[in-house]
């Protein structure tokens, strides 16, 4: 499967995360990509950057050393109805934004209140990703999500940082599998991102790959292979924010 970008992706502005701006750009370009998208963390979770970091990213070149590269922010879901914690006025200033569900941010919900707050989030319209929407601890309904994200023109995010055998969200393998015959059901698209929180890890969606080749996922539903297709989406959403 064609594979020529990474969207999420930490540096040491995320505060838990250990390799430079320069380094993933570095990384990205001996590995072949061309973009990478560096989403920090919100400033909710502990230890993330104060809002200000998000409203300078003018001075950031978006493209170097032969490599595109976006500026957005991952943001926290904060409540079951899907608002997140970056206000608007500075959302309006990134290139876009993943959501997702982390336990720091926001309690463990029911099925009903996880499935709420996702598909609320994605009412946000510089939201362009849901982050690991496949993660167990926080089950959800993916036929609801599927189609959401079909209708809100969203991608689902296959995050390869979940598949880590003994990681934080172990078990993601199984709930990525009703998932993705959701997704399938409904046409929603989705992205592979790596999470990755040191320089070794941009690009890398092996896991990813095999979790969608083990559910027989179509590649034209996967945005990846293409550069101009993900800032399609960007796009869309932006278009939808208020002027």
């Amino acid at each position: 499967m064609k594979d020529v970008m990474d969207v999420h992706i930490h540096t040491t502005a995320s505060g838990h995360a250990y390799s430079t701006l320069g380094e993933v750009i570095d990384t990205a370009k001996a590995k072949g990509l061309e973009l990478v998208g560096i989403a920090e963390h919100a400033p909710k979770m502990p230890g993330a950057t104060h809002d200000f970091w998000f409203l300078n990213f003018k001075v950031i070149r978006r493209e170097q050393n032969g490599i595109k590269v976006a500026m957005g922010a991952e943001l926290n879901i904060i409540d079951y109805s899907g608002s997140t914690d970056l206000p608007a006025q500075i959302l309006k200033r990134i290139d876009y934004a993943v959501a997702s569900l982390h336990n720091p941010c926001i309690d463990l919900g029911s099925l009903a209140e996880n499935t709420a707050a996702i598909i609320g989030a994605m009412r946000n319209p510089h939201v362009v990703i849901i982050g690991h929407p496949d993660n167990p601890h926080y089950p959800a309904d993916y036929d609801a999500i599927a189609r959401a994200a079909k209708d809100n023109h969203v991608l689902l995010e296959i995050n390869n940082s979940s598949y880590y055998s003994g990681g934080h969200r172990a078990g993601s393998e199984k709930t990525a599998k009703l998932m993705l015959a959701a997704c399938k059901k409904y046409g929603a698209a989705v992205i592979m991102g790596s999470d990755a929180h040191v320089k070794d890890d941009v690009g890398n969606h092996e896991r990813s790959q095999k979790v969608l080749a083990d559910n027989d996922f179509p590649a034209e539903l996967v945005v990846n292979s293409s550069v101009d297709k993900f800032f399609e989406y960007v796009k869309y959403r932006k278009s939808l924010a208020p002027k």
